[in-house]
């Protein structure tokens, strides 16, 4: 096995392990890895049958890796305000993606157009700022929405701003991850 292929096996592990250990179900034995002692940002993503059942995260590495994908795994099955918190029932067909990200670079461009024609699908997360409102789209989002137009527009309204709303002013960081998944559930 591969460095990252333990890292992503460790990851996933604490991940489920932190969702069980709210219902009060024992944990799995947790591999360890260097990796995971050293600051790190993650985001858990859950999905149930392929939809969307949460997703949270973190844009910066502040805590240490466990910490954060633990963290973040109990806030994507109990705090994503999108979503019921999750039930005991559903666990067992929760599939639990976790994705590392690398530290987010800014992004220059002269204007929209030019900010668009950088971006580089299936590759780059896009954390976007404008004023108070701040999105993100991980690197994942491109499956469902591959056309750098279409992908900006709706990162814009998931950031509060309208899908046409452009301004000198806005700020556009990209980021790379790398992601790990659990089997697909029954």
């Amino acid at each position: 096995m591969s460095s990252t292929d333990a890292l992503g096996t460790a990851l996933l592990v604490r991940a489920r392990n932190a969702i069980a250990a709210e219902f009060g179900q024992s944990p799995h034995p947790e591999p360890d890895h260097p990796a995971l002692h050293a600051p790190g940002a993650t985001f858990v993503t859950l999905t149930q049958q392929g939809q969307l059942r949460g997703c949270i995260g973190s844009l910066e590495a502040w805590r240490t890796l466990d910490q954060d994908v633990r963290s973040n795994a109990r806030a994507a099955a109990f705090k994503d305000p999108r979503f019921a918190p999750l039930r005991q029932d559903e666990l067992s067909h929760t599939r639990v993606e976790v994705s590392l990200l690398a530290a987010a670079m800014p992004l220059s461009f002269t204007s929209e157009e030019d900010a668009v024609a950088q971006l580089r699908p299936n590759v780059d997360g896009v954390i976007l700022e404008f004023e108070r409102h701040r999105g993100t789209f991980l690197p994942q989002v491109w499956e469902s929405l591959p056309e750098p137009r279409l992908f900006m527009a709706h990162l814009k309204q998931k950031a509060g701003l309208s899908p046409g709303f452009w301004s000198p002013d806005v700020k556009l960081f990209r980021y790379e991850v790398q992601k790990w998944k659990e089997p697909e559930k029954a």
